[in-house]
C-alpha cells in the first residue's frame, strides 16, 4: 500500500474532482457534489450548521467506540474506484477489526474529517494515469484568475 494525500479539490456544478497524490503520481477521482463539498469543508476546518451525513456517521462510530483506522483505495475497474474502510473497536472483550466495502468518496470524507490515513494499492497506482500536468495547469490557470 502507498500513502495518499488529497493534493487539490476542484468543484464543478454536479461534481468535484479530487486530485490524489501518491509517490510521484497524481490521479483524479470524481465525486458527487455533496460529498465533495463535505470533503472540502473538512479540509478547511469548516463546520456545517447542522450535522450532515458524514458528520452523523462520525457521531455513530464514536458512540459505539469504533475508530477509523485507515482507508484503502483497493481497485479501479472501467474508471470506477473501489475502497475498503478499516474500523477498529477496543472494549472489555478485546480488539475487533472490521473491514468494509465502501464508496471511495465516503471513505475519503471520513478519513479527511477524522484525519486518518488514506492508502492506494500498488495495482491501482500502476493502473491510473498521471494527472500531475493537468493539476499544474489548473493551478496556473487559477492563479492567473485571482
Amino acid at each position: 500500500m502507498v500513502p495518499v494525500e488529497i493534493r487539490a479539490i476542484r468543484p464543478d456544478r454536479a461534481w468535484y474532482a479530487l486530485y490524489l497524490a501518491a509517490e510521484s503520481k497524481v490521479f483524479v477521482m470524481v465525486v458527487e457534489s455533496h460529498v465533495g463539498s463535505a470533503i472540502e469543508r473538512y479540509l478547511f476546518g469548516q463546520k456545517a450548521d447542522r450535522p450532515q451525513t458524514h458528520d452523523l456517521m462520525q457521531l455513530v462510530l464514536k458512540g459505539l467506540g469504533v475508530t477509523v483506522e485507515r482507508v484503502v483505495i483497493s481497485e479501479v475497474k472501467e474508471s470506477v474506484y473501489y475502497a475498503r474502510l478499516l474500523l477498529q473497536q477496543n472494549n472489555e472483550l478485546g480488539r475487533k477489526v472490521l473491514e468494509l466495502d465502501a464508496r471511495p468518496s465516503d471513505c475519503l470524507a471520513l478519513a479527511t474529517a477524522l484525519k486518518r490515513p488514506i492508502y492506494v494499492t500498488r495495482a491501482v497506482l500502476d493502473q491510473v494515469n498521471d494527472q500531475s500536468e493537468t493539476l499544474e495547469r489548473s493551478n496556473e490557470w487559477g492563479s492567473s484568475q485571482e
